[in-house]
C-alpha cells in the first residue's frame, strides 16, 4: 500500500502544465494548484497588487484547513515578507528568519511553514505574487524549486495579460476565494485525536470548531475571568492540556491574569518572576512561541524522577496576530498563554497552526478587556474623588448614604449625594443624577456638585441653589441634563424646604410608620431651558422621622411606579445603616442594576436632643506603619473620654484587625469613625477596596488561601461584636460594627 507524504497529493503531476483559464478565477486556481502539487506544498496563494491601496491582496488560496487560513488577507508593498519581496524584485524569495533559534533555545517559527514566493510577471507587467507554504520539516527550498515557481508565475502572468486584453479586470475580490484540494493533502498523519482517521480533510476541519467557538466566546467576554473560561473550554480542553495560565508583563515582572486546571503550582512559579529571568514564559514575550517537548526538568522544577511535563508558551499579540511574520513588532505582545501537558507530547504542524490562530484571538481579547478595565478603573477613581469621603456630624440629625455602581453598563455614572452643615441648627441634603453612564457624566457631576456646595455654604435657599447651578451648567457647554433634589432642614424647628429639578420627591417615614412624599413642584431638569422660575415647598418634620432621598437607579427598572417602589423599600426599621443595607441589597438582579444608584437617609431626632453627638474620627495615611497603633490609641482615649472604658479592650482589638486589613489589602487611606448612641456604640472603617472582607476558615484549599487571607482577622471580629456589616460607599467600602453599651 502506498504511503502518503505530508503536503503531497496522492497523484503527482508528471511535468509542467500550461496555466490557462477562460476567466480570472480559473486561471488563478490552475496556477495555485499546479504550484502546490509540484512543490510538495500544503497550500498556495495568489496575491494581486492593488495600486490604489498600495498593497498586495489575497485573491485565491488553494489547500487544506487550517493551512490556508494563515495567509494574510492584505500586506503592504514595503514589508519584508517573501510575497512582497518577490513582487518588488521580480525574483523568487524565501521567508528568512532574522532571529533563528540558538543551540540552547527551543523556540520555533510562529507558524510551522516555510514560504516561497515568485512574481506573477511577464515583461514589464507585474500583477502580483504566487506563494506556497510547505511544512518546515520538508527541508529548504532548492534553486530548482524556485525556478519552477517562477515559471508557473510567468505562465500565470501571460494568462492574466490575455484576460486584460479581452477587457477582464484583474483584481482581487472583496473576499478571497478558498479552494480545498480535489484530493487529499495529507497534513494530518501526525495529528491524532482530531476528526475521523483516513477521511480527507476531517482533521483540519475539526480543528475549526474550537477556533470558531473561541472567537464566539471571546467576543462576549467582558472580564479576564471570561477570557480564562473561554481559553479553558476551547484551548485547554481541546488540546487535552492539564493546566493553563495567562501572564502579563508589567514593571519588569510577570503577573498572572488568570489560570485554570491543575495550575496552582505553575501560577505560583510565574507570578512575580522577572521578565529578564531565563524562563520560557519570559522568553515568549520576545514574540516567539516555545514548545518544550524534550525530557527535561520543567519550569516547575518539581517533576518526579522519570516523569515529564510538556509545556507550550504562546505569545499573545494585542493586534490579534500570532506574529505570522518574523519582523512583526514584538512590543505588541500583551500576554503569554502557558499550557502544560502530562507526559511527553508532540505538536504536529496543524496543531501549531491552530494554536497560532487561537493565540491571535486571545491576544486581542486580553488587550480589549484590560483596556476596558483600565478605563473603567480610571472613571471610577474619578467618581470616588468626586463623591464625599464622609458625611458631616450633625446635631439632631443622623445621616448615612450608599452609592452602588451599575453592573451592566460601563459602571460609570453621574449619581451623587451630599450633606452640608451650614450652621449648628441648619443642614442641606442634596441628591442628583447626571444623564448617561460615561466619564463625561462623572465629570459633569463633579462640576455640578461643586456649584451646589458653593451656593449652599453661601446660605442660599434650595430654589436659588438649583437656579444658579442650572446657569453654571449652561455655561459648561454640555448637552447632558441633570436632575436633583435639595432639602434644607432647620434641625431646631424641623422645618424642611424642598426644591426639585425633574427629580423624584423625597419620602419621609413618620414615627407611626406612615410614609408620605415631601411634595414640591417638579420643575425642569438642569440643562433644560426654564419657562418659569424654580419653585419649592416647605414642610415640617416631626421628631423621629426618617427622610429618604434617592435616584432612579433604585426604582426605575421595577414594574410599579417609582414612588410606589420607593415606599416599599423604605419599609420599617429604625437603624439607618441596616435600613440602607437592606434597600441596596433588594436591588440586586441584573435587570435592576442597569443604572447606578444613590441613596441618602437621614433621621431627624428633634429639638429634644440638644447635646452635641458623641462622634469622633481618625484619618490614617496609606502605608502608615504606625496606623494600627494610632487606631488603638484613638479608640482607648475616645472611649475613656465618653466614660466607656469597659468597652475599650474589645473595640481596640476589633479596630486593629479591621484597620490592618484595610491598610494591607486596600492600599489606600483609611478613615476610622466612632459614634456613641444611647444604647450602642458604632465603629466604621472606610477604605477604597470594594471587595468585602469575608471571615475565612483556617482550613482552606491551597488555591482559596491567597484570595481569603484578608478574612482571617474577621473571624476574631465576628467573635467579639454583636453584629457587623460591610457595604459600598461610593469610594470603596465601609466595614461597620455595633456593640451594646453596658447599662448601669
Amino acid at each position: 500500500m502506498r504511503s502518503s507524504t505530508p503536503g503531497r497529493d496522492r497523484h503527482r503531476s508528471s511535468g509542467p502544465r500550461v496555466v490557462h483559464g477562460s476567466n480570472l478565477a480559473e486561471a488563478l486556481h490552475c496556477a495555485a494548484r499546479e504550484a502546490r502539487r509540484r512543490l510538495n506544498a500544503v497550500a498556495a496563494a495568489a496575491y494581486l497588487v492593488d495600486e490604489h491601496e498600495g498593497a498586495l491582496r489575497l485573491a485565491l488560496a488553494d489547500g487544506s484547513a487550517p493551512s490556508f487560513f494563515t495567509f494574510p488577507g492584505r500586506m503592504a508593498l514595503d514589508v519584508p515578507s517573501a510575497t512582497a519581496r518577490a513582487w518588488a524584485t521580480g525574483k523568487a524569495a524565501v521567508l528568512v528568519d532574522p532571529d533563528p533559534a540558538g543551540r540552547d533555545q527551543k523556540h520555533v517559527l510562529p507558524y510551522p511553514y516555510a514560504a516561497l514566493s515568485a512574481p506573477i510577471a511577464a515583461g514589464d507587467r507585474r500583477f502580483g505574487s504566487l506563494t506556497v507554504l510547505r511544512v518546515d520539516t520538508g527541508g529548504a527550498f532548492q534553486p530548482a524549486e524556485m525556478l519552477t515557481l517562477e515559471g508557473i508565475g510567468s505562465q500565470l502572468a501571460e494568462a492574466l495579460a490575455g484576460l486584460v486584453e479581452h477587457g477582464v479586470s484583474v483584481a482581487a475580490g472583496p473576499v478571497p476565494m478558498l479552494v480545498p484540494p480535489e484530493e487529499e493533502v495529507d497534513t494530518s498523519v501526525c495529528t491524532p485525536g482530531w476528526g475521523v482517521r483516513d477521511v480527507p480533510g476531517s482533521s483540519g476541519t475539526s480543528m475549526m470548531f474550537p477556533l470558531r467557538r473561541l472567537a464566539e466566546l471571546l467576543n462576549r467576554a467582558t472580564t479576564m475571568d471570561d477570557v480564562v473560561a473561554a481559553a479553558q473550554y476551547c484551548v485547554m480542553s481541546s488540546l487535552r492540556a492539564e493546566a493553563l495560565v495567562l501572564v502579563a508583563a508589567r514593571e519588569g515582572r510577570l503577573w498572572v491574569l488568570g489560570h485554570s486546571g491543575d495550575s496552582m503550582e505553575l501560577a505560583r512559579t510565574l507570578h512575580g518572576a522577572g521578565v529578564d529571568d531565563q524562563t520560557p514564559a519570559a522568553a515568549a514575550f520576545h514574540g516567539r512561541p516555545l514548545y518544550l517537548t524534550e525530557d527535561r526538568t520543567s519550569l516547575l522544577g518539581t517533576v518526579s524522577s522519570g516523569e515529564t511535563r510538556t509545556e507550550a508558551y504562546l505569545p499573545l499579540r494585542g493586534d490579534g496576530q500570532f506574529v505570522d511574520l518574523p519582523f512583526a513588532d514584538r512590543s505588541r505582545v500583551v500576554a503569554v498563554c502557558c499550557l502544560a501537558f502530562s507526559g511527553p507530547r508532540r505538536f504536529p504542524s496543524e496543531e501549531r497552526v491552530l494554536l497560532g490562530m487561537m493565540a491571535g484571538l486571545l491576544g486581542a481579547a486580553v488587550e480589549r478587556v484590560e483596556l476596558s478595565a483600565e478605563q473603567r478603573e480610571a472613571a471610577q477613581l474619578l467618581q470616588r474623588f468626586l463623591l464625599p469621603r464622609r458625611l458631616p456630624d450633625l446635631s439632631r440629625l443622623v445621616t448615612t448614604a450608599r452609592y452602588r455602581p451599575a453592573d451592566v453598563t460601563s459602571k460609570v455614572g453621574g449619581d451623587w449625594y451630599d450633606v452640608f452643615k451650614i450652621a449648628d441648627d441648619r443642614a442641606v441634603l442634596v441628591i442628583g443624577d447626571v444623564e448617561g453612564h460615561a466619564v463625561e457624566s462623572a465629570a459633569v457631576m463633579g462640576q455640578v456638585r461643586t456649584a451646589m456646595a458653593s451656593y449652599a455654604m453661601e446660605g442660599h435657599h434650595p430654589t436659588a441653589m438649583i437656579d444658579r447651578t442650572g446657569r453654571v451648567l449652561a455655561c459648561l457647554g454640555t448637552a447632558l441634563t441633570v436632575t436633583c433634589c435639595v432639602v434644607a432642614l432647620d434641625t431646631l424647628g424641623g422645618t424642611a424646604e424642598v426644591a426639585l429639578a425633574g427629580h423624584p420627591a423625597p419620602l419621609v417615614r413618620r414615627r407611626d410608620g406612615t410614609i408620605v412624599a415631601l411634595d414640591a413642584p417638579a420643575n425642569v431638569p438642569l440643562g433644560v431651558p426654564m419657562i418659569q422660575p424654580y419653585e419649592g415647598r416647605e414642610h415640617t418634620l416631626e421628631s423621629g422621622s426618617i427622610l429618604m432621598l434617592y435616584t432612579n437607579g433604585l426604582v426605575a427598572s421595577r414594574s410599579a411606579s417609582p414612588e410606589t417602589c420607593a415606599r416599599e423599600l423604605l419599609g420599617s426599621g429604625d437603624d439607618l445603616e441596616d435600613l440602607a443595607d437592606r434597600i441596596v441589597s433588594e436591588v440586586s438582579t441584573p435587570q435592576q442594576r442597569r443604572d447606578d444608584a444613590a441613596l441618602l437617609l437621614a433621621r431627624y431626632e428633634g429639638a429634644r436632643h440638644q447635646d452635641e453627638p458623641r462622634v469622633a474620627g481618625l484619618h490614617i495615611q496609606r502605608r502608615d506603619l504606625r496606623g494600627v497603633k494610632a487606631a488603638r490609641a484613638f479608640v482607648h482615649d475616645q472611649l475613656g473620654s465618653w466614660g466607656l472604658q469597659e468597652m475599650s479592650d474589645v473595640v481596640e482589638l476589633a479596630a486593629s484587625e479591621i484597620v490592618t486589613n484595610a491598610l494591607i489589602h486596600a492600599g489606600s487611606d483609611v478613615d476610622l469613625r466612632l459614634r456613641a448612641f444611647e444604647d450602642h456604640l458604632r465603629m466604621e472603617v472606610r477604605d477604597s477596596d470594594t471587595n468585602p472582607p469575608i471571615p475565612s476558615s483556617l482550613s482552606l484549599t491551597e488555591e482559596e488561601a491567597p484570595e481569603a487571607e484578608h478574612g482571617r482577622g474577621m473571624l476574631i471580629v465576628e467573635a467579639l461584636v454583636d453584629e457587623w456589616t460591610s457595604y459600598p460607599n461610593g469610594l470603596g467600602k465601609t466595614v461597620a460594627l455595633n456593640l451594646a453599651i453596658p447599662q448601669n
